[in-house]
């Protein structure tokens, strides 16, 4: 299940950041001035004045400002005097009276984090907060208590930290993020309404009744056309009939890098064949119809398929190592996000795992759980009916984008990317679209394109708010 995206980096491990009041300057980046720290700098003045919110770090790129933070959270906001933990957050600071542009994407940040931006964050001329995901990285309690990894308690970390920068800026707040970080930004605006003024959330699926996934199936057999279906399905074909040929040529590769499988897939086998299964979702989330050219022939030589599939999913994907970070998201998926439930007919007779395609057959043994449907059901019917300043953009080729959500007719809006994979966005639009979308973030933002350009940073990189699953 192509369920790195959510969607998408790797298992690296971060001890514990600073939890101290006194702001701490990183090592690796620029110093601060010296008038950084004075009492007449008034933006560190109010984030030090924040209770439980720790400065880690402060750059100044472009002359922008781009601060590391963590704030101390409850692990259970249910019952707060049991336990709390650092999130890590960033915030990028263009200027007080900009708009707060809220990004969370779903999974972790990078270990060291510098400023880039989202594509509401540029539109906008905002400033932004990026938040990293609970058990994500240095963000995860200690000990763990996987029970509390859910779509609220999450909402409530979001929720914490909006109200806590309420207080340093007073203008409109837009929540965003992509596949699972815009699911994220839908949860977030389920639980508090109140929090942002609008929420931009891309590619984001919605799989709201788990077993029901005729969508999904629907989408390979009418994506691109059937010339390129059919490659695709014969080199999966291909694939599983020479298994005993190119699993020990897998063996030997994972054997040479030191990749293991005890806490995930068990064998490289089952690794081997969850990658196969992958290989055509994966295919679509990241390529586009002009791949189609590139793709083997069943005539093809035992390297030639291997190195295809190697490059579209990446067999290192489906080890320990490669899972390791990703572990939270699996959990999740396993129990309430939901997960593409394929049925793979072309492929009958030549797996060896029925029902491997599926969120625990990838996590710890102790981590795996049942599927509770009722949190995905309610937020679908909050989402149709009763949300309001919601924008979903979808892509036309993102087999992500097959369940997606069907917003209200409040002031709420739904596009579709032409040939557009998981990484559609609005500038992917057609340009009326495109310029009905960005006039409707302006507006939700409540500032002027002019306004929006004044404050314009080209200097800062974009983020497409995905991650690489072939980086770990």
């Amino acid at each position: 299940m192509s369920t790195r995206t959510r969607l998408l980096p790797a298992a690296l491990t971060l001890a514990l950041l600073t939890t101290g009041a006194v702001a701490q300057p990183a090592s690796a980046a620029a110093p601060l001035a010296a008038s950084a720290t004075t009492a007449e700098d008034a933006l560190l003045a109010k984030l030090n004045a924040i209770p439980g919110l720790t400065v880690v770090s402060e750059t100044q790129p472009s002359g922008f400002r781009f601060f590391v933070l963590t704030l101390t959270q409850p692990v259970d906001h249910r019952h707060p005097g049991k336990g709390t933990y650092q999130q890590r957050f960033t915030l990028l600071h263009r200027s007080d009276d900009a708009p707060v542009v809220l990004y969370t994407n779903g999974y972790g940040l990078p270990v060291n984090p510098s400023a880039s931006q989202t594509e509401p964050t540029r539109l906008l001329g905002a400033n932004q907060v990026s938040v990293e995901h609970r058990f994500f990285r240095s963000s995860r309690p200690d000990p763990a208590d996987w029970s509390k990894l859910d779509i609220w308690q999450e909402a409530s970390d979001e929720h914490r930290i909006v109200s806590a920068l309420k207080t340093v800026y007073s203008g409109k707040w837009i929540q965003t993020g992509a596949s699972k970080g815009g699911m994220t930004s839908v949860y977030h605006r389920r639980f508090y309404p109140g929090d942002v003024d609008g929420v931009v959330a891309y590619v984001a699926p919605n799989d709201r009744v788990n077993p029901a996934d005729r969508a999904y199936d629907e989408f390979f057999a009418n994506v691109s056309d059937a010339a390129c279906r059919t490659a695709l399905d014969n080199v999966q074909k291909e694939a599983l009939k020479r298994r005993d040929r190119l699993v020990p040529r897998f063996e030997a590769e994972a054997a040479q890098n030191g990749y293991t499988f005890t806490q995930s897939l068990g064998t490289a086998d089952r690794s081997f064949e969850m990658t196969v299964l992958d290989s055509v979702w994966a295919f679509w989330q990241y390529s586009s119809e002009s791949d189609c050219a590139d793709v083997p022939p069943a005539t093809a030589t035992d390297d030639e398929i291997y190195d295809w599939i190697d490059t579209v999913a990446g067999f290192s994907f489906y080890t320990d190592q490669g899972i390791d970070y990703y572990v939270p998201y699996y959990r999740q998926a396993a129990a309430q996000l939901g997960w593409p439930e394929l049925t793979f007919k072309h492929l009958r007779g030549l797996t060896r795992y029925p029902g491997l395609y599926q969120p625990n057959s990838v996590i710890p043994a102790a981590l795996r759980t049942f599927h509770n449907p009722l949190p995905m059901l309610d937020v679908d019917h909050w989402v149709s009916k009763q949300s309001s300043r919601m924008m979903f953009v979808y892509g036309q080729n993102d087999p992500w984008s097959a369940e997606r959500f069907t917003p209200s007719r409040n002031d709420s809006y739904l596009y579709v990317a032409p040939g557009a994979n998981h990484g559609a966005n609005i500038s992917r639009l057609p340009e009326a679209e495109r310029q009905a979308a960005t006039d409707t973030l302006l507006r939700w933002a409540g500032v002027t394109g002019t306004q929006a350009n004044q404050r314009s940073a080209p200097s800062i990189p974009d983020d497409d708010m995905l991650p690489d699953r072939h980086t770990f």
